[in-house]
């Protein structure tokens, strides 16, 4: 090792692949000589790794023909309800296991961005009811997730970046509640705003990127809220309308 101690982040980089390579050696070395942070970092493997077993074939899927309008049966009635069915395991019975194992932030981390991916594949493709209150109550929608999620929301304007605001509908957390705010340009593409809250308070933390089969999310945590945004777009595209999310929530 240099002399240099190993931190935590950088154990968490190193799990995710994600760890400069001249600071590999020293990792390795330190978990060699820690054994409680090894297993640690090994069940986040584990469980990661089941998490993409899962569900990384409902991320990848295509947006099937029978979505567009006037294609709508049972059976897509029934995808869609399974849909939903993973969604909620993944939210509630997953965190659940994992809290027991996982540091309370690295759970926080680890299913933001994945729970927000899935959201978006479930929900960004419906024809008919992408969300359950549209723009046009607006005023509603938001006194309606505040109430539900105990916290103050607020809903950011993207008319100047070309999206309009679709609507909002509520979900499922780890914790609790959540909500998903849903955006649309003039093409037809879509962005999701999914939000969560938690019991601890937490400094707010840097934008952090995820692809998840095609669906690619920044998330972050600011206090007892936690966001991400996500989109089948470029990551540059779904930078720029993060941050304008980011200042508009923090003027």
């Amino acid at each position: 090792m240099n002399g240099t101690p190993v931190t935590e982040s950088e154990l968490q980089a190193y799990v995710d692949g994600c760890l400069p390579a001249a600071r590999r050696a020293d990792v390795e070395t330190h978990l060699a000589q820690h054994q409680d942070d090894a297993q640690r970092l090994e069940a986040y493997r584990r469980h990661a790794a089941a998490l993409r077993s899962a569900f990384d074939p409902l991320l990848a899927e295509a947006v099937p023909p029978r979505l567009h309008p006037g294609q709508r049966g049972p059976a897509v009635q029934w995808r869609r309800h399974a849909a939903v069915a993973a969604l909620m395991l993944l939210s509630g019975i997953g965190g659940w296991q994992l809290h027991a194992h996982l540091a309370a932030e690295r759970v926080q981390t680890l299913y933001l961005a994945r729970v927000a991916a899935i959201a978006h594949a479930v929900y960004s493709p419906e024809v008919r009811h992408p969300v359950e209150v549209g723009a046009d109550q607006e005023a509603h929608l938001v006194r309606w997730l505040s109430k539900r999620l105990g916290a103050s929301l607020k809903i950011p304007h993207l008319a100047g970046l070309g999206y309009s605001l679709v609507g909002g509908r509520l979900l499922p957390g780890e914790r609790g509640p959540a909500a998903q705010f849903m955006y649309q340009d003039i093409k037809g593409q879509r962005l999701t705003l999914y939000v969560r809250t938690s019991s601890d308070v937490r400094a707010p933390t840097a934008f952090r990127f995820a692809r998840e089969g095609g669906v690619s999310v920044f998330y972050w945590i600011d206090g007892r809220l936690g966001y991400a945004l996500s989109g089948e777009t470029e990551r540059e595209e779904l930078l720029r309308v993060a941050d304008a999310v980011y200042r508009q929530l923090n003027p």
